[in-house]
């Protein structure tokens, strides 16, 4: 189920990046870079969800939020240049922070799972 949501939520994450991308003009290599890895974070948690095994589900998320952390950083760019206003970059960045906590908490919850079958082996 929390996969289901954090799906969702990136996934509409990227559809608003594309739209607000669209909009700005003249800065081809940040739009990329922006694009590039907002819409990342969704298509590797969605590869997680066909993982070969739990480790491979964990590295699947863990490359997530390394993307959901380049995002924040082209956003808080796009920002300090007064390309995205303050209202916009604030929405976006409140989205991606979301993401990332469900992020690191799937990780987490995952990892200690994972080590509670070993000790219980």
């Amino acid at each position: 189920m929390a996969e289901n949501k954090l799906a969702d939520l990136s996934m509409e994450f990227a559809v608003k990046i594309l739209k607000i991308t669209d909009c700005i003009k003249g800065h081809y290599s940040l739009n990329n870079q922006l694009e590039r890895s907002a819409t990342s974070i969704g298509a590797n948690i969605r590869e997680a969800k066909y993982a070969h095994s739990k480790a491979d589900f964990v590295s699947k998320l863990q490359i997530a939020l390394k993307e959901c952390y380049e995002t924040e950083y082209w956003l808080e760019l796009l920002k300090k240049s007064e390309i995205l206003s303050e209202d916009i970059s604030k929405s976006l960045m409140h989205d991606c922070g979301n993401i990332r906590r469900m992020l690191i908490s799937s990780i987490n919850t995952t990892k200690q799972n994972m080590n509670q079958s070993r000790d219980n082996l």
